[in-house]
């Protein structure tokens, strides 16, 4: 049973604008890395929760802190670890940019 957090929309997904497209394949990376693939294999044809974008715009702003902190922080090749929590924070970002940007083509 479908609340708030993670009520979609009745009708189907709207087309997003072309230069949506690089961000689409990074949401769709992130979500097939991160097991959580939707059925449709893209969120092109799936709407994204609410309960998901919120989600996302919170991992997204954590992950990329923790990934400049790390990188400023960290010397040498341990340096490198720091890509983890920035490709981590790049692709919630995707994720949370797809979800805003159906609604706001809705409307809703």
């Amino acid at each position: 049973m479908p609340n708030r957090l993670t009520q979609v929309p009745d009708r189907p997904v709207p087309t997003l604008a072309r230069i949506l497209a690089p961000v689409v394949r990074g949401a769709d990376l992130f979500m097939l890395a991160t097991f959580s693939r939707p059925p449709t294999g893209s969120l092109r044809r799936t709407w994204v929760t609410p309960a998901t974008i919120q989600l996302s715009l919170m991992l997204s702003g954590a992950a990329l802190a923790a990934g400049v902190t790390m990188a400023l922080a960290v010397g040498g090749p341990a340096r490198l670890l720091s890509c983890v929590p920035l490709l981590t924070g790049l692709g919630a970002g995707c994720v949370a940019v797809v979800g805003v940007a159906q609604r706001r083509s809705t409307g809703s």
